[in-house]
């Protein structure tokens, strides 16, 4: 009996960890902002980087440079984890 249980509790462990886990990624991860969040990050995207130097085209960049974009420039502009994925999904969703 003793074998089956421990059997069991090894599957079981193993099936655990074979599961996907829910993702709680930070910015500029998988999590998908609202369209009300995406016209915040516009609102922030034109008033707090356009604060210091002249807009970019949304559209210059694919979403893997504005990655590295928004990585350098996020701290700058004294955003916030939830500002800075706004942003982001703003800029990426801008069409071509």
């Amino acid at each position: 009996m003793k074998k089956i249980s421990a059997a069991a509790f090894c599957i079981s462990l193993f099936m655990a960890s074979c599961t996907p886990k829910a993702s709680t990624a930070g910015p500029i991860g998988p999590a998908v902002s609202t369209a009300e969040q995406i016209a915040q990050g516009k609102t922030i995207f034109e008033n707090a980087c356009g604060r210091c130097h002249k807009l970019p085209d949304p559209t210059a960049h694919t979403s893997v440079q504005w990655v590295g974009i928004m990585n350098s420039m996020a701290p700058k502009a004294k955003l916030t984890d939830e500002q800075h994925q706004w942003v982001y999904d703003y800029i990426v969703s801008v069409k071509k």
